[in-house]
């Protein structure tokens, strides 16, 4: 009888792990399917892309094959990811942490709740109603400022900073409700001013939720494919990863085996970043969701 009680008890437990393992079986599935076939060759994956490598030493010849590519710089591509992401994710931290630490310390008058508000909104805009509108302004935006903007590194990043501030914005806001605002009042009354107040007192204390920020718009930005190919183009001089990846799907002719290697490649860096930070990511939602 205590058994069976036990059991009941414990079934919904049970139910919940074996749903969680299969979610999980699921969503490494595609990871996989990229892992197995990164290690064979165009005909291999065409004839039967769910099994084993012959070969695993194909991997290697296929890393090659894409660092050593005529029409694909890859290291080129990588390089431009990085700095995108990295000056992305700067511009993104920075002024989206200080606009809502502004709107927090103003919560209480209207413009503040409606410009908090705007933000919010702007979270569930598809990006698909902005994408043509965006690279029009852009160039605009260039014509009037006499500055290239559409094929540039700072014109994808300006784009990332008006894409990722929502979001950011919104976390951003939560966390800082935490932190006692005696600790700037005291900081006022020794004459500081309010940049030092904030790069000197509020912003060392946003660590957790400025790496759950980051790694939340970094594996967006390090991923995103239709926002770089509308605003650096395809052909252009500056080109990311995803856009890269492209190039080796041809009209006519598809390499599977690169194209699938070259994506592995990819995912390698996040996933490491990812596996680092994790902690920090579940630290910083939590701290941020409690009033």
């Amino acid at each position: 009888m205590k058994n069976t009680m036990s059991f009941k008890r414990r079934a919904p437990m049970l139910i919940l792990e074996a749903f969680t393992i299969l979610l999980f079986i699921l969503f490494m599935i595609p990871f996989a399917m990229v892992v197995l076939n990164s290690a064979k060759t165009s005909r291999e994956i065409i004839i039967n892309a769910v099994a084993l490598p012959e070969n695993w030493g194909q991997l290697g010849n296929n890393i090659s094959r894409i660092f050593n590519n005529p029409t694909v710089d890859y290291l080129s591509a990588f390089g431009d990811s990085v700095i995108i992401t990295v000056l992305s994710l700067l511009v993104i931290i920075t002024f989206s942490s200080m606009a809502a630490w502004v709107l927090v310390r103003n919560e209480k008058k209207t413009w503040s709740i409606i410009i908090f508000m705007v933000f919010v909104a702007a979270m569930v805009i598809p990006f698909q109603v902005l994408m043509y509108p965006l690279v029009r302004w852009l160039r605009i935006l260039g014509n009037v400022l006499n500055l290239r903007l559409l094929g540039t590194v700072r014109g994808i990043v300006f784009a990332y900073l008006g894409f990722g501030s929502s979001l950011s914005i919104f976390v951003f806001h939560g966390f800082i409700k935490n932190i006692p605002y005696e600790m700037e009042e005291a900081a006022t009354i020794d004459g500081c001013s309010y940049p030092r107040i904030f790069f000197e007192i509020v912003f060392p204390l946003l660590k957790p939720i400025i790496v759950t920020v980051m790694i939340l718009n970094g594996i967006w930005i390090w991923n995103d494919y239709l926002l770089p190919y509308l605003v650096l183009g395809s052909n252009g001089a500056v080109q990311t990863l995803p856009v890269a990846v492209t190039a080796f799907a041809g009209a006519y002719l598809k390499q599977w085996d690169l194209i699938l290697t070259s994506t592995l490649l990819a995912i390698v860096p996040i996933i490491i970043l990812y596996l680092f930070a994790q902690r920090y990511i579940i630290k910083g939602m939590v701290e941020g969701a409690i009033k």
